[in-house]
């Protein structure tokens, strides 16, 4: 790709590729998430950006797509601090990965939209009742630790790019 930044639309085929021979905890195609937590975003009042980096907000961290492929892509830096600050880094406290959430412009949305998917009582319900029990309580934790709580979202997690936002 040379002169222009990828679309939403080549970034979701490029992520779907990346993520294709993978499946999520109750054995789903993995893609389904990508779109459920794009979706989200776009719900939420996402722009472009945030939305593009929904689509990518697990491949480094799942290491379906390298670091470098990111640190490459014909993307604004915009997107790739997002997707960056998503990505948890093994052996990160939570606290350094939501701090890094929070400071960086638009992730917190695209965090807000991936932790509603994960903890939809319809995908926990197929899962075996301790994993449902760990899952649930991470996802609240972390929720906790955004300012994600009691259904109210915090007012910094609009983009400033787009202030349109809600």
């Amino acid at each position: 790709m040379t002169g222009h930044d990828l679309s939403v639309s080549e970034v979701e085929a490029i992520a779907r590729e990346a993520h294709a021979r993978q499946t999520d905890k109750a054995g789903r195609p993995y893609a389904e998430h990508l779109a459920a937590v794009a979706t989200g975003v776009r719900e939420r009042g996402g722009d472009d950006g945030q939305i593009a980096a929904a689509w990518l907000h697990d491949a480094i961290e799942d290491a379906v797509l390298p670091a470098r492929w990111l640190a490459a892509a014909a993307l604004p830096q915009e997107v790739k601090d997002m997707v960056l600050a998503v990505t948890k880094r093994p052996g990160e406290e939570l606290s350094s990965y939501t701090a890094r959430i929070l400071a960086t412009p638009g992730a917190l949305l695209i965090k807000e939209a991936d932790l509603a998917h994960n903890a939809d009582p319809a995908r926990l319900a197929v899962l075996d009742a301790a994993t449902r029990t760990r899952l649930t309580a991470k996802y609240a934790q972390v929720r906790e630790l955004l300012g994600l709580v009691g259904g109210e979202s915090p007012s910094d997690r609009k983009n400033p790019a787009n202030p349109e936002t809600h």
